[in-house]
Formats: structure tokens, sequence, C-alpha cells
């Protein structure tokens, strides 16, 4: 199964992470499939790959619960709400 999680980067008392899609089974600092977002939560800045990470989900990939949290303030999941009405 394919998750959206973070895998943490930079330094000592200054870590960034990249939110990955990446196999479950995997450890945290394994191989990703694919780079989707990064996080900073020291200056609190985000930047994602909204259509990346639209693409993952349709294919049933499962965030972890912190990368759940982000990407529900960035607003990803009204997309997701909205690209599977279907209108007749």
């Amino acid at each position: 199964m394919v998750k959206l999680r973070l895998k943490r980067c930079g330094r000592k008392q200054r870590v960034v992470y990249r939110i990955v899609a990446i196999d479950g089974r995997s450890r945290r600092e394994g191989r990703d499939l694919r780079k989707v977002g990064f996080y900073d939560p020291i200056n609190n800045q985000t930047h994602l790959n909204v259509p990346a990470i639209l693409y993952f989900l349709a294919k049933g990939a499962q965030p972890t619960g912190t990368v759940h949290d982000i990407l529900q303030k960035a607003g990803v999941f009204t997309e997701v709400s909205l690209n599977q009405t279907k209108f007749y």
C-alpha cells in the first residue's frame, strides 16, 4: 500500500520535511516513489504539488495523520470532493 508521509530532512535543530509517496512497508528514510510536497514547521511554510497528490489519492494512497492535517489545512480534500461529484 502506498502512503503519503513525511520524510525528515535538514540539519540538527533545523528540521524540514518532504511530503513523499512511499511504500507503506519502507522505513522513514527509505526510497520514495515521488516527492509531492515540502513542509517547514519552523517557518510554517507548505508547498504542495496538488495534481500529484490528487493522483496518488485517486489510486488509493493513504495519508498519515500529520500529512492528512496538512492537506486538510491546504484545502486539498475539498478539491477531491469537487472532482468526485458527477453531473448528469
